[in-house]
């Protein structure tokens, strides 16, 4: 999907120059396959500097050398967590990945919206299970927190076993574990964000987590199409339960900010800038009701200052990935510069200063 975000940083000649251009026109899937295999071979270069102490923090006990992380959906089957590392995120979140291997839906079942630098996508967790990711995970030093975001298959009888069986696999090797509830390419699984079935599954993820030799952080990702109450419902179950943390948000079937463009029709979950606004709101209004429980901010950044505003939304720290596809992973030093710079004209020392700090007017749709 994104090996034009690549080009910038390829050694290999041939590649180099291919133009993003060029690569934004071949099928997204293929160029999302050429970008991990150019990662796995090793043609993008490490970071080769440290990051500015103002990055420097904390996410649910982990030390984070910044607050930047690749957000799941590039790297489905753990093949280049460390690469990613090494190119200055400072976590990786692989998967989704499942109990068992699953197709995903038919293709063609991923788009571009240019024009709006958007994504839709149907990929139905497509992946090669558990036990693939297991075995290129096994004994890897990745230089940043390693994130496995957990699901279920789409065929299973039951869905909470199956994220129950992720808490199982993945508990003693990864540094958090997502819990991905509201994507909505799995026929089903939102309704597991309802109150009661949120309690059951939270009840039996955590059962399961306080069985296995370390205390994994575990952190629940929700859907931004959630009107104020079902977030009320929410917090409300999280609050009583030892839930580490929120990811915020996952991909919107809402077509409203792509209304006319190409491919905006497609079935599937609208990612990229057009989910900016939306998710940002419900960034904010989360942190209204869960108080200081970390949350991790993602949905649309697409530039230094939309990723500022996700922590003055509330974000402790915050995820990309569909704005790789048009700004290039070039896009990720430029956002950790413009995170600098932003501490530093506020007057404060560290990211973490900055979270919160306009929640009421992002809550409100006041800062849009």
């Amino acid at each position: 999907m994104i090996l034009s975000a690549l080009s910038p940083f390829l050694r290999n000649p041939g590649l180099a120059n291919l133009t993003r251009d060029a690569l934004l026109r071949m099928d997204p899937e293929t160029a999302h396959g050429a970008t991990i295999t150019a990662l796995r071979l090793g043609l993008a270069p490490a970071q080769d500097h440290p990051d500015p102490p103002e990055l420097a923090t904390s996410l649910c006990g982990l030390e984070l050398k910044n607050p930047v992380g690749m957000a799941a959906g590039f790297d489905k089957n753990a093949e280049v967590p460390r690469p990613l590392a090494l190119l200055g995120f400072g976590m990786v979140e692989i998967g989704t990945v499942t109990p068992r291997p699953q197709a995903g839906n038919p293709k063609p079942r991923l788009f571009r919206v240019g024009p709006a630098e958007g994504v839709i996508n149907r990929m139905g967790f497509n992946n090669e299970g558990h036990e693939a990711a297991f075995e290129r995970l096994k004994g890897l030093r990745v230089p940043a927190a390693l994130g496995v975001n957990i699901g279920a298959n789409k065929d299973s009888a039951d869905f909470v076993a199956d994220y129950v069986l992720g808490v199982k696999r993945f508990a003693d090797l990864a540094d958090y574990l997502t819990v991905n509830i509201s994507s909505p390419n799995t026929p089903g699984l939102r309704n597991l964000q309802a109150d009661e079935a949120l309690s059951r599954l939270l009840d039996a993820v955590l059962t399961a987590r306080a069985k296995a030799k370390t205390r994994v952080p575990v952190l629940l990702k929700i859907a931004p199409d959630l009107d104020e109450p079902a977030l009320d419902a929410i917090a409300r179950v999280i609050l009583a339960t030892d839930l580490d943390g929120l990811i915020v948000s996952n991909t919107t079937i809402s077509r409203d900010p792509v209304a006319g463009l190409e491919n905006a029709t497609e079935t599937g979950g609208l990612s990229g800038k057009p989910l900016f606004a939306l998710s940002t709101r419900r960034l904010a209004q989360m942190r209204q009701r869960v108080g200081t429980l970390p949350i991790v901010g993602v949905g649309g950044i697409h530039s230094p200052q939309s990723a500022l505003a996700k922590f003055e939304a509330g974000a402790d720290a915050i995820q990309l990935y569909s704005a790789l596809v048009f700004g290039g992973f070039d896009l990720l030093e430029r956002i950790k510069r413009g995170l600098v710079a932003g501490v530093r004209a506020a007057g404060k020392r560290n990211i973490s200063e900055l979270v919160g700090t306009k929640v009421d007017d992002w809550a409100a749709g006041k800062a849009e």
